[in-house]
């Protein structure tokens, strides 16, 4: 690993093969800000690869940004090339029609021969593996700030070809205190939860506010692409087995939480295709995986993706729990939404919905009016009990009666 100036390293970015080439890049909160704007300032055409890309992210023409999960920074970008794709296949991209020609990471200071890649592992090792078969340029933002997690991620200062030093905070999502509804939800979800399971969380207040009602809980595990404050808390609470690694990918929280990962011998941060491969989600002992959603639809369908007709987020890891959680041990795949939004007055519970779904088949369906079991059930049932008991009561004429036309609510029908 050699460290360079700004000026040595984007003479090396200019040196980049072909007219527009692939840039991975760390993605989420570990976003390399200082690799971006040298990168931005220094190629006229590039494709950046990146996961959840966060507000300041660049927005230009000649500036490709390819996600196969949109965040913020990118939602209204017209040039945005959006991969659906489960986030389990992702890293296979990157050997077959996504080669990358350089990769950006955000790492640790070197501790006897490695840097770790901290709070985001995900897709990188795919991508670090690739690069160096290809003879491309591994690139570090090495900042004292960020975590030294172990597992997949320590990555020896050999692979590392070039590298500039940053102090620089590590960023955090939003804090949002938990309303009414989120609470209720959360409440909900928790009461599925059962003594020696193992829990997955998805992005997202309401998953967050399951995990503050989970402390009477006792020899829990954690199987999780994302880890937050509450699995740390639930940590601090005696909750979770001790004898079990809290595995993730990649972490999304406070300053604190960055602080309690670093060096911690019970986190091991583990590549994608490990912790997102539904037949190793599977093997855990009743595996609740807590998602949510936007909109769901009489038929059990749910779209975690768009907005209004333009894409919001992406499949993300949804699907892979979901199926993993079903073909667990007494496992559960739990949809968690509000029943209603507000601002423009309108049901997340839909006759059918308009968009594309980004998962289906789930156990059970909860939002603050309670919850719908819906494994085993048959599509009558399914709608009756949607409508009942996770739809909002403003709604619930107006969906019965879509309901019938569809011919999914018939009188005879309860199971």
């Amino acid at each position: 690993m050699q460290i360079v100036t700004e000026a040595e390293l984007a003479r090396h970015l200019t040196a980049l093969p072909g007219p527009e080439p692939r840039v991975v890049v760390s993605g989420n909160y570990a976003t390399p800000w200082e690799l971006v704007r040298i990168l931005d300032a220094t190629l006229p055409r590039c494709r950046a690869f990146v996961m959840n890309p966060q507000a300041g992210w660049p927005v230009r023409e000649g500036f490709l940004t390819e996600s196969p999960f949109v965040g913020p920074g990118v939602r209204q970008d017209p040039f945005l090339d959006y991969l659906p794709m489960r986030l389990s296949l992702v890293p296979r991209l990157f050997a077959l029609n996504r080669p990358p020609d350089a990769v950006l990471l955000h790492t640790s200071t070197p501790r006897a021969g490695r840097v770790s890649l901290g709070i985001e592992v995900n897709i990188l090792p795919a991508a670090i593996e690739e690069v160096r078969r290809r003879g491309g340029l591994v690139i570090a933002q090495i900042n004292p700030n960020m975590p030294y997690t172990r597992g997949d991620g320590e990555v020896s200062v050999d692979i590392v070809d070039y590298a500039i030093e940053v102090d620089q905070r590590l960023p955090s999502p939003n804090d949002r205190p938990a309303d009414d509804a989120a609470q209720a939800i959360g409440a909900h979800v928790a009461s599925l939860a059962r003594d020696h399971g193992t829990l997955q969380m998805g992005i997202g207040q309401l998953p967050d506010a399951a995990l503050s009602h989970m402390n009477g809980l006792r020899s829990m595990g954690v199987w999780s692409e994302l880890v937050s404050d509450g699995v740390m808390r639930l940590e601090r609470a005696g909750v979770l087995d001790r004898s079990r690694l809290i595995v993730a990918t990649f972490l999304f929280g406070t300053p604190e939480l960055y602080e309690w990962a670093n060096d911690n011998s019970r986190l091991s941060m583990r590549r994608t295709e490990t912790v997102n491969d539904p037949a190793r989600i599977a093997e855990h002992p009743s595996m609740l995986s807590i998602n949510t959603a936007i909109q769901v639809d009489l038929y059990a369908q749910a779209n975690a993706s768009y907005v209004r007709g333009r894409i919001y987020s992406g499949y993300g890891g949804q699907p892979d729990f979901v199926s993993g959680a079903l073909h667990s041990a007494d496992g559960q795949s739990v949809l968690a939404l509000r029943s209603w939004h507000d601002k423009s007055e309108t049901s997340n519970i839909l006759p059918i919905l308009h968009d594309p779904i980004c998962s289906f088949q789930h156990s059970v369906v909860v939002t603050e009016q309670g919850l719908a079991p819906l494994f085993g059930r048959s599509q009558h049932a399914q709608a009756r009990l949607l409508i009942d008991q996770t739809a909002h009561p403003k709604a619930r004429a107006q969906l019965r009666e879509a309901a019938t036309e569809l011919g999914l609510l018939r009188a005879s029908d309860t199971n």
